[in-house]
């Protein structure tokens, strides 16, 4: 299995890629003071999904999703201010909902992975342990 095999991946991915988009467009002030945080944010999701999936252990992997989580919830924060400060209007929604989504799947691919970190036959690889996400 390939890294971008991973939907939780993909996801990261695109809504960082739409977050980029939709910041750009902003006067310096506001790129400055929220788009740089919130660019930084949601281009950590896929990051540190990245950096969890290239560890060699189960535990290494785990600690990486659990930032990806993280940071997931600081981006939501970020889309909440730029919704309070008029700086986004319709696309609140859309990337509300993806951010939603993309939080349930990340919590269920953590779960799933910390069961197969406790499961008694630990010699499972983590690409083995991988595939069985999908």
């Amino acid at each position: 299995m390939k890294l971008e095999d991973l939907e939780i991946y993909n996801l990261a991915m695109e809504m960082g890629e739409q977050v980029w988009s939709t910041v750009v467009k902003w006067d310096y002030f506001a790129k400055d003071t929220i788009g740089k945080q919130w660019v930084r944010a949601i281009d950590s999701v896929g990051a540190n999904i990245s950096e969890g999936f290239g560890r060699n252990t189960f535990k290494d992997s785990r600690l990486f999703y659990y930032i990806a989580r993280g940071s997931l919830y600081e981006s939501k924060t970020w889309l909440d201010k730029a919704k309070n400060r008029n700086l986004i209007s319709e696309e609140y929604q859309i990337l509300l909902d993806k951010h939603n989504k993309l939080g349930i799947k990340l919590n269920n691919f953590i779960s799933k992975h910390t069961s197969l970190m406790n499961s008694k036959d630990s010699t499972i690889s983590t690409n083995i342990g991988k595939a069985k996400y999908q």
